[in-house]
């Protein structure tokens, strides 16, 4: 597994990790034990970067549930998804209480917010519960905002749709980013499955093969990670193979 230095961190990431939205949002022992298995395949692929959100439905439970025993080996990125300060710190509890009193990178998800958010998060910082904060948004129609917090010095890191159907963030988030040295999580990066409807042919990708590219799968996280501005991608899958 690739890492690289996520931005102004000097942490070092792996460029995938694994994305919980849909996939982890399961109740019961069978669907649990299969989200446990996927953690399994991930960590034996140093793939030790995991992303939730309280917005994913039961997704960080299920995450802290998977990760109990080995907490350690895992980079924890999370988010805040709260209209207010008081909501903001009832969800901020409870995701400290599935991660062991600790999260890695703490993201204000959508941007909800993001002033009362950023104010408790700094504390948390400040109480070393959590190591990083970021910012988040699914929509072109907020990079103009997302600018302004990154702009504010206070996160670092963002994170943002990127693939080959999406690519906004080429005009001034991801250059800004690098001028900010931020770290960069790149969602979306199979345009929450669009892209995987029709893949080419085998014969298609053969070029691709001198690169350790045999699937379109991986040949789009190539691309994406061909940006050096691109520090981990997100994929989210339901199957242990598929995350191998």
């Amino acid at each position: 597994m690739e890492y690289r230095t996520f931005g102004q961190s000097g942490l070092q990431v792996p460029v995938v990790g694994m994305g919980t939205w849909q996939t982890f949002d399961v109740r019961g022992e069978a669907a649990e034990a299969n989200a446990r298995s996927i953690v399994d395949a991930a960590l034996k692929a140093q793939a030790n970067f995991f992303d939730s959100s309280p917005m994913y439905g039961q997704a960080e439970r299920v995450l802290g549930k998977a990760l109990e025993g080995r907490r350690e080996q895992a980079f924890v990125a999370t988010k805040v998804w709260a209209s207010t300060a008081d909501e903001g710190r009832k969800q901020i509890a409870n995701a400290l209480r599935y991660y062991g009193n600790r999260v890695d990178l703490y993201q204000i998800h959508n941007l909800l917010a993001w002033r009362d958010q950023l104010m408790l998060l700094e504390q948390l910082v400040a109480e070393k519960r959590v190591g990083l904060i970021g910012a988040t948004h699914y929509s072109s129609s907020a990079f103009n905002e997302l600018s302004r917090v990154m702009k504010t010095g206070r996160i670092q890191a963002i994170q943002i749709p990127y693939n080959p159907q999406e690519r906004e963030v080429e005009k001034v988030i991801l250059p800004l980013a690098a001028d900010l040295n931020l770290g960069v999580v790149v969602m979306r990066p199979f345009g929450e499955g669009r892209l995987m409807r029709n893949p080419p042919t085998e014969s298609e990708l053969a070029p691709l093969k001198p690169f350790g590219v045999t699937t379109w799968a991986q040949a789009l996280l190539k691309w994406i990670l061909s940006d050096p501005r691109c520090h981990v991608a997100i994929p989210a899958t339901s199957k242990a193979s598929r995350m191998t």
